[in-house]
């Protein structure tokens, strides 16, 4: 079942309530109020995230947490979020993605300040298993949404959202760093707390009152004219073999965020500064090339972008890795955050538009996973065969997620 970059008729892909079929197309103004309302969404989304992470030290020093004691509430944030997103996904077929999205982000951002005011590791994971249900939830939200937009578009811009939730998280730590030796944690969490209350109000009351877009349903069509019955399970192949290819690239994503700045400073012995400007020029290119992304998916269509971008990637971290020199590893770390920028995001919209909500669930659920795993997996076969060698895997996940998607356009 071939997927393309340009959307069908939606004749039998879609359901569309009378209401949206007399909606107005909004091919013509492709920054509409929606698309913009959205966009502040996973701006939002990245920010609130940042503004936690920024402050875990603090929290940690607050609740006398060890190092494996933190991991453990750390952990409960990803717990909540991987059970949370098959549920969204349903309500997100139930209800509509945009009430959700708006819902999502309310409850992330009352669960932001919680944080600050436990004072035990239990206490802690409770409520990080808060946090990631909203934050999870926001993700499969967003994107279900993004999706359906994507599609009444009729152009590839899922990767415009997703450079917002980039810059949004540049933003995030930026302000966290310029404002930790001034607010307390208590006082930094609850600010973004009620920023995000009042971005989510305005945004949302941009989004629910914008024309709805069709809501892309799963793929029931089958090109060999075999039926329904078994295109079914074919769907449901592509969207497991793009959710792998998420989870590649959320592998390499989380293990750069985790290990970057341990490599610099100890590998190629560069100061703590320059390993602090490495990971921000990692993010800076990621950024970037998020911001670019519907133009090259244009131009060169999102397999081969997604081709190219792995690969890109894979070398850019053997590079990183390898390098003897500080010039050299801040080169590969950049190339790497230039070829990794537009895999997420592509992979999750060709899963939407093959499984409508649920494959943006399953795809989002695979992807957090190598999120999750990819700092584990580095930090024990760095014990055992040194860092530089464990980075190495992020190259061969890259590799495949280059390939991946290939398989999936032959299907």
């Amino acid at each position: 079942m071939p997927l393309r970059n340009k959307i069908r008729a939606h004749a039998p892909n879609t359901r569309t309530s009378p209401q949206c079929r007399s909606t107005p197309s909004v091919t013509d103004s492709p920054w509409g109020a929606a698309r913009l309302a959205l966009t502040v969404f996973f701006t939002l989304d990245g920010f609130l995230f940042a503004t936690w992470v920024v402050r875990i030290p603090d929290v940690r020093n607050q609740v006398s947490a060890s190092h494996s004691a933190l991991g453990l509430a750390l952990l409960c944030l990803s717990i909540g979020a991987v059970l949370t997103m098959p549920v969204v996904g349903r309500l997100c077929l139930r209800y509509g993605s945009r009430p959700v999205t708006v819902g999502s982000l309310a409850l992330l951002s009352l669960a932001v300040p919680l944080p600050a005011h436990t004072h035990s590791v239990a206490a802690l994971g409770g409520v990080l298993l808060l946090f990631g249900a909203g934050y999870g939830g926001a993700n499969v939200a967003m994107n279900s949404a993004a999706v359906d937009l994507v599609a009444q578009l009729r152009r590839p811009v899922m990767p415009s959202f997703h450079a917002g939730y980039s810059l949004g998280g540049l933003l995030g730590a930026s302000v966290g760093g310029l404002l930790a030796g001034t607010l307390s944690a208590s006082w930094a969490l609850a600010l973004g707390g009620l920023l995000g209350l009042a971005v989510t109000s305005a945004a949302g009351a941009v989004l629910l009152r914008s024309p709805d877009a069709p809501q892309v349903a799963p793929d029931r069509s089958d090109a060999a004219g075999q039926g329904a019955g078994r295109a079914l399970p074919r769907a449901r192949l592509v969207v497991v073999m793009l959710g792998l290819t998420a989870l590649c690239t959320a592998y390499g994503e989380g293990a750069i965020a985790d290990w970057t700045t341990v490599h610099l400073r100890d590998d190629v012995h560069a100061s703590t500064g320059t390993a602090a400007v490495g990971y921000a020029a990692y993010a800076f290119a990621m950024s970037t090339g998020r911001v670019g992304g519907t133009w090259l998916s244009i131009r060169l269509g999102q397999a081969r972008l997604m081709l190219l971008g792995g690969l890109a990637a894979a070398a850019g971290m053997v590079l990183a890795a390898l390098a003897p020199t500080v010039p050299l590893a801040l080169g590969g770390f950049v190339l790497v955050g230039l070829g990794l920028a537009n895999l997420f995001p592509l992979a999750i919209a060709q899963a939407g538009a093959a499984g409508g909500p649920q494959g943006v669930a399953l795809a989002s659920t695979l992807g957090y996973g190598g999120m999750l795993i990819g700092p584990v997996v580095i930090g024990f076969l760095a014990d055992a065969a040194g860092l530089p060698l464990a980075l190495t895997t992020v190259a061969v996940a890259a590799t495949a997620a280059a390939f991946l998607p290939l398989s999936v356009r032959r299907r």
